[in-house]
């Protein structure tokens, strides 16, 4: 995060979300559900005050959910702790918490019971009354919740204090992504859950995006657009560094409309091409669009990124429409047996060299008969660095030709000494490619 403009307008409505499991809080699995469940609340309108994450300790959830009661929140968003297992207490913690008695809800118990059937048709040996029981236990809920239907076996709950204006609501939901994230509307449209986001305001949400400039340089351009006159109070701005790209996320009410359209303006006249999403979209997606929309396709050759180019242009469903393959070559005669680079080319500049990622693009381009070819060689580290190599150095190049064995029509060759670890390196070094790919679609060449 870097600076942000003072925002005047926030909403009178704020929440908390509780993410419970030592295996979250050990860093076993990675917590997915904070940050999505963070951007469905600010897009209702709901500050989030905080995101906690919490073991299977009974005293720890409780103590976390007072915490959050007394920063004033009126939702809480709990996720985990509603498995069969002895560990898995949330439900119970979150009746306790709201002044409810726990109760066996028999609708429910059928309802789970019905789930669980076809597992008990595929381990007939599984005993049969320890499943009961684990049925059993996951449909005991605080009295007066709303039930949300189980994706799994593990129900959903919005659960409203005992005495109104007590407390919090709070929305008890499993783990699982797979089971959180479709619950997530019914729980929305639960009466519990709306009177507790009452008087919450409407935002507008826009990103843009910039690539090429130091964060820091957002933080002066901020500053420029006030000392303009820029209106930024009823602004909510906040800039973070993701992938080597600098996202510049805006809310503000529907009335601040024209404010944030100057400040687009501002920032785009003074930034240009720098500026290369208005709209949100990211790098991935405007290469996907531009490959599609022209019909190209696209072949890679990788030395130290490893086939992580190759994987990020294959994250989108329909990428088979123009990706047509990819080479890690990453000793020299991979270089020189997969995709035709001279051994002489190598031993002349080095493997690490602009030259080489020229032919090993051209190389892609022949090999895989595409109309784009992308070639990066590279040190990532932490070793194998020299004062005229350092770690961190990488060369890119991209080829553009119809026909992969015809010459280029046109080519963009860059190197870059890229900061960071290992991992940032080659990832950084992902984003790079990506972004002279749509140059190079867009008529750009060296």
């Amino acid at each position: 995060m870097s600076d942000a403009a003072v925002f005047t307008g926030r909403a009178a409505v704020r929440a908390g979300i509780l993410v419970t499991g030592t295996e979250v809080l050990t860093g076993i699995i990675n917590d997915r559900n904070g940050p999505w469940l963070s951007e469905r609340l600010l897009d209702l309108g709901v500050d989030v005050a905080m995101i906690e994450v919490v073991g299977d300790r009974p005293e720890d959830l409780l103590t976390a959910l007072e915490q959050m009661t007394a920063a004033g929140v009126a939702v809480i968003v709990t996720s985990g702790g509603l498995g069969p297992t002895a560990d898995d207490l949330t439900a119970e913690i979150v009746g306790r918490f709201c002044g409810r008695e726990m109760v066996l809800d028999r609708a429910l118990e059928a309802r789970i019971g019905e789930i669980l059937k076809p597992a008990l048709q595929r381990w007939p040996d599984a005993d049969r009354e320890a499943l009961r029981a684990a049925n059993r236990k996951q449909a005991v809920i605080p009295s007066g919740a709303t039930v949300l239907a189980p994706r799994g076996t593990a129900p959903g709950l919005v659960v409203p204090p005992a005495a109104r204006g007590a407390g919090p609501t709070v929305v008890v939901l499993p783990g699982p992504p797979s089971e959180l994230q479709p619950m997530w509307e019914d729980a929305v449209a639960s009466e519990a859950f709306q009177a507790a986001i009452f008087g919450a305001t409407t935002y507008r949400r826009e990103v843009m995006r910039l690539f090429g400039l130091p964060e820091a340089e957002i933080a002066n351009t901020l500053r420029g657009a006030d000392a303009a006159g820029l209106r930024l109070a009823p602004l909510e701005i906040t800039t973070c560094l993701r992938r080597s790209e600098i996202e510049v996320v805006t809310r503000f009410e529907p009335d601040a409309q024209a404010d944030y359209d100057a400040l687009l303006s501002f920032i785009a006249e003074r930034h240009g091409e720098k500026l290369f999403s208005r709209d949100g979209s990211t790098i991935d997606e405007q290469v996907a669009a531009v490959l599609l929309g022209d019909h190209e396709t696209i072949g890679v050759a990788e030395s130290c990124t490893g086939g992580l180019l190759a994987a990020r242009l294959t994250e989108r469903p329909g990428s088979s429409e123009y990706v047509i393959g990819g080479a890690v070559v990453y000793s020299n005669w991979a270089k020189s047996d997969l995709v035709g680079v001279d051994p002489e080319l190598i031993a002349a500049h080095g493997a690490v060299s602009t030259e080489v990622a020229r032919a090993l693009a051209d190389g892609a381009r022949a090999r895989f008969d595409v109309s784009v070819g992308v070639g990066i060689t590279g040190i990532a580290g932490p070793g194998g660095g020299t004062p005229e190599k350092p770690v961190g150095l990488v060369c890119f190049s991209v080829t553009y030709g119809r026909q992969g064995a015809e010459p280029a029509v046109r080519s963009l060759t860059r190197s870059s000494r890229l900061p960071g670890d290992r991992a940032a390196v080659r990832d950084r070094a992902t984003t790079v490619a990506m972004h002279l790919v749509v140059r190079v679609l867009h008529g750009e060449s060296d």
